[in-house]
């Protein structure tokens, strides 16, 4: 896992980005969402015209389909790509919210590396092991299951660095920020290592599915349950863009 250089970058959403499946996926969820974009915030790659705007967040609210939406992902070559969890009306009042789980190897503690404080004190804040994605597909397995007990549609994305759950249960998309907010303390309080902030809507952006994550050149990929038990984030194909692949050559 590394950082995906720009040209390889251009080469993935030319070639392999499924502007198809993005539009499945997202149609149980948000039909048409608005979208975002950070081009170098973390990697420090980014194109010399966008340098002042390398490290903000951009956003994509017009487009037609996501073949619009390819073409202004190549301009701006970004190393994430999101899209926003909430519906809002014409005058931009959030009417209805996705609710979604998020685990990163931030919400751990490493028995090698330690936790967030102890990486950020050795410059390797955004660092992770082996033994953390291990861990954290434990954890996804435990939230998952904790979930049923509120929640029926539930599906699970491998987010490059870690997982995501999102929710489609319809009375869910009305859930108050408070009740968000509580049950995500909820879930901490009961030994659920993840980001609440994320649960409880102060952050309306998500990694967007099939999109490339930058930072460790791999694609976000939604998954069955049943999948998660085998899946290897380090050697699947289905999550490794063809640029890492030995057969891949193109101009650098």
């Amino acid at each position: 896992m590394r950082y995906a250089k720009l040209s390889e970058r251009k080469m993935f959403y030319l070639r392999e980005f499924d502007t198809k499946q993005v539009t499945k996926w997202l149609s149980h969820v948000i039909v048409k969402p608005r979208l975002a974009v950070v081009i170098g915030r973390h990697t420090g790659l980014y194109p010399k015209m966008y340098e002042e705007n390398a490290a903000t967040t951009i956003l994509i609210n017009r487009y037609r389909d996501f073949a619009d939406v390819r073409t202004q992902i190549l301009d701006f070559l970004p190393e994430s790509v999101y899209y926003d969890q909430s519906v809002y009306s014409e005058d931009g009042k959030v009417l209805r919210e996705e609710i979604a789980f998020d685990l990163d190897p931030e919400n751990l503690n490493c028995p090698i590396h330690g936790s967030l404080e102890n990486k950020m004190r050795k410059g390797q804040g955004l660092s992770f092991c082996k033994l953390e994605l291990d861990m954290l597909k434990e954890e996804t397995f435990r939230l998952y299951e904790r979930l049923l007990e509120t929640f029926s549609k539930i599906s699970v994305v491998y987010s490059g660095r870690g997982y995501h759950l999102h929710v489609a249960d319809r009375d869910s998309f009305f859930w108050t920020y408070k009740a968000r907010r509580k049950f995500a303390q909820l879930l901490k309080k009961q030994g659920h290592p993840i980001d609440d902030w994320v649960t409880a809507g102060r952050l309306r952006m998500i990694r967007l599915p099939f999109s490339l994550h930058g930072m460790v050149s791999r694609i976000v990929l939604p998954l069955e349950l049943r999948e998660l038990d085998t899946f290897d984030p380090i050697r699947d194909e289905r999550c490794i863009p063809n640029f890492l692949r030995p057969t891949s050559s193109f101009p650098s």
